[in-house]
């Protein structure tokens, strides 16, 4: 089980009302208020949602996605981006591991800045993830 909510500050409601986080015993939880009664909904199935749709816009794209990574590090020999590419290829190892470190306060912070953002219903259904832009196949102009 996640030590904290990995989105906290990212989640709002289907009214774009932000959602608080809080603890149930030792359980993470999203609330959502729903007409006065908030409902505390566990954290992880909310981000494990999330990041199952990150997977699949990673999925097929491992090469291009490492090349870019090693470009930004400015690392661009054919030994980083091979490791980028083996990290990226092991996605779901590296999720189960963000689960249990969680994203730094600066790091949500920026997500936050860039429009990163994820809706959710009273049910903890993820209705839709904004993000700043998507993968570019290269496929149009």
């Amino acid at each position: 089980m996640p030590r904290q909510p990995l989105f906290a500050g990212l989640v709002v409601d289907e009214n774009d009302n932000p959602v608080e986080t809080a603890y149930v015993g030792e359980d993470p939880c999203y609330v959502v208020n729903d007409a006065g009664f908030r409902r505390h909904i566990l954290s992880e199935g909310v981000d494990r949602q999330v990041l199952e749709r990150l997977r699949q816009q990673i999925n097929g794209h491992e090469d291009l996605l490492s090349e870019q990574a090693a470009k930004m590090l400015g690392t661009e020999d054919i030994f980083s981006k091979a490791m980028i590419e083996t990290q990226l290829k092991n996605i779901d190892q590296q999720f189960n591991n963000l689960l249990q470190t969680g994203i730094p306060e600066e790091g949500r912070a920026y997500m936050g800045l860039i429009g990163f953002r994820i809706v959710i219903d009273l049910h903890g259904n993820v209705v839709r993830v904004d993000q700043p832009s998507a993968i570019d196949d290269g496929g149009g102009e």
